[in-house]
């Protein structure tokens, strides 16, 4: 399995949030919901995403925006607009200046309007349901354009999301999964968006060589002059390129690997902290927790201590 493929295999939402919000202008919500990932896209009128401390960033119809819910961030019509409510874990469908109550229709916020605006989101509610390894790898706020862009299609999503059939939240959940995968396999494939460096080392013919070995084995006692050995070039001309291209040198980016690794298995499975250690490449628990410490700034134990639950608002 490639490296794009290890990190999008374990996204499965469980019990994901989905909201139609009609708006009429003007409309500024300040979204506050707590979840770990939100992903939205119009079905109708352009938005802005004015994330805090980041450069405000258009979405169009068909777009997908892929937020990091460690951003705070305002989704409105004018990027200079001062929001007219505070969206939080408890909301829905409040009412406010532009933003309807809820209508009859199952997880649709408002009525059809002419020169509305539709925001269609979803919500990726526990950070159990996405890598850390993922998590890490995304900026604060992704925007995968509509042209020849991810499948499924705004319509087939918002058409879900107005229905109310059995097994509704599974085919819900499977659209959110599906949404999220497709967007980044769009953003990782284009040479010309701003994806992690080692995705974009990948294709060169020593880095990439070296990143698959320590994706596939990271276990394994590697040094550099291994990997070099491997990748059929000097100690030094690998340690140079490889720097070069991903922006770190070989060992510290095994170190992150293995406890990014680790916090995984801390998170989604009970085994021991020493097991764990041992899968990831780590003599015992003491060294582990170490080199977790170190890049993390926490316990393991602390890391694997459950999170709530988010419930996530209109447009979170």
């Amino acid at each position: 399995m490639d490296a794009v493929s290890q990190l999008l295999a374990d996204v499965r939402a469980r019990g994901a949030v989905f909201r139609q919000t009609i708006m009429r202008p003007p409309w500024a919500l300040r979204m506050a919901s707590g979840a770990p990932l939100t992903l939205a896209t119009m079905l109708r009128g352009r938005a802005w995403i004015v994330p805090d401390r980041h450069e405000p960033v258009p979405i169009g119809v068909g777009d997908i925006a892929v937020v990091r819910g460690d951003t705070p961030y305002t989704v409105a019509d004018d990027p200079a607009a001062t929001p007219s409510l505070e969206v939080t874990s408890a909301d829905y469908c409040p009412g406010s200046e532009g933003v309807e109550q809820a209508s009859r229709t199952a997880r649709t916020c408002g009525t059809p309007a002419d020169g509305a605006a539709v925001l269609v989101s979803g919500a990726f509610e526990r950070k159990g349901e996405l890598s850390e390894r993922l998590l890490q790898a995304l900026p604060a706020v992704l925007v995968v354009p509509a042209e020849g862009g991810p499948y499924p299609s705004v319509e087939l999503v918002a058409g879900e999301v107005a229905a109310d059939r059995p097994g509704q939240q599974l085919v819900l959940d499977r659209l959110l999964d599906l949404m999220l995968v497709s967007a980044l396999r769009s953003w990782f494939g284009d040479p010309g968006a701003d994806a992690p460096a080692w995705c974009r080392a990948l294709d060169d013919p020593v880095v990439g060589a070296a990143l698959r070995l320590l994706h596939d084995t990271p276990a394994h006692p590697w040094t550099v002059a291994d990997l070099a050995a491997k990748a059929g070039v000097s100690r030094a001309a690998l340690a140079r390129r490889f720097t070069a291209l991903v922006g770190e040198p070989p060992m510290s980016y095994l170190a992150g690997w293995r406890i990014a690794l680790a916090a995984d298995l801390l998170r989604e499975t009970d085994l021991t902290v020493g097991t764990i250690a041992r899968k990831v490449g780590y003599a015992n628990a003491f060294a582990l927790s170490v080199a977790f410490k170190r890049l993390r700034g926490t316990r393991p134990s602390d890391h694997r201590r459950p999170e709530p639950a988010w419930r996530a608002g209109p447009g979170a």
